[in-house]
């Protein structure tokens, strides 16, 4: 399915006091894959939200369950992972290298992720999808947290999915739009401030197995992202208001690989729903508690 763009079509929603359950999806690469192995198992289960608050690559499953918030939706997102490749998502070609070397260019387009979500995405506006759906991105001049609830979803996912250094800021407004995983304003803090009492965090973790420092610019890049997404998971966490309940699913742990590499997303989402089926099934739903897998530890 494929649609118009531009800028202007871009807006931001006051908060929405009726939404109570949120999904928070944050960042973490090709290690998306686990939060939709999460997703399999929570809706197999019945577990649903009421809205959902993503950034990153969490703006990308985020915004497709608010399209499609039923099991069946989430095997069509599987299907959609489980046949990605690094090149879908970084079309690094020799063209963008030599414009990166020669003219200080961006080093990715965003036409792969652009393309991924214009044939995939099942609806066009944000105020389109079933549920509420608010996508986290950074202004990367200022570093303030613009939120985006309405306009273009495609444009609002590119912006928040766009790390800085390796793919151009989106223009919106006057302002240029980057990573959300780099604001202050991180999805849970969004979700509460949308009007959310009680949030089911479904974070990618990162490759606390990897015994090896990462290779090569961007994977290094997504590699610092996931320890700093999982250092905000719980700074975050630790700071909530008492009235605010709060489950976190567990991410996979050991986990080796990169947060670049797409060639163990079939992989991931197994073993996460395994997982997460086994942690509903010790009741995880009834226990506020930060999952160990989060913090800082090694193998």
């Amino acid at each position: 399915m494929r649609h118009g763009r531009g800028e202007d079509e871009l807006s931001v929603l006051t908060p929405d006091d009726k939404a109570k359950t949120a999904f928070v999806f944050a960042g973490g690469g090709s290690f998306g894959a686990i939060q939709v192995g999460m997703m399999h198992a929570l809706a197999a289960n019945g577990v649903s939200a009421d809205m959902v608050v993503g950034s990153s690559v969490g703006a990308i499953n985020g915004a497709y369950y608010a399209g499609a918030p039923t099991l069946k939706g989430v095997l069509e997102l599987e299907t959609i992972w489980r046949g990605l490749t690094r090149h879908d998502v970084f079309p690094i070609t020799w063209r963008t290298v030599l414009g990166f070397i020669w003219r200080r260019d961006f080093l990715i387009s965003h036409d792969g992720i652009r393309k991924l979500l214009e044939d995939h995405l099942p609806y066009r506006n944000l105020q389109d999808a079933q549920l509420p759906v608010h996508i986290v991105t950074t202004d990367i001049v200022t570093g303030e947290s613009v939120v985006l609830s309405e306009g273009s979803a495609v444009e609002a996912i590119v912006a928040s999915t766009s790390i800085p250094g390796a793919f151009a800021p989106v223009p919106y407004r006057g302002r240029y739009l980057v990573d959300g995983a780099i604001s202050a304003n991180t999805p849970i803090k969004v979700a509460v401030e949308k009007g959310a009492r009680r949030l089911i965090i479904l974070p990618t973790g990162y490759a606390c197995a990897t015994d090896a420092p990462p290779v090569g610019a961007v994977d290094c890049a997504l590699h610092a992202l996931t320890l700093l997404i999982a250092r905000q998971v719980v700074d975050d966490l630790e700071n909530l208001p008492p009235d605010i309940d709060y489950f976190v699913v567990p991410p996979l742990c050991p986990l080796k690989g990169s947060p670049y590499d797409f060639s163990l997303a079939s992989e991931h989402i197994e073993r996460s729903i395994q997982s997460t089926e086994e942690w509903l099934a010790k009741q995880g739903l009834e226990k506020q508690h930060i999952p160990g897998e989060l913090r800082t530890h090694d193998h």
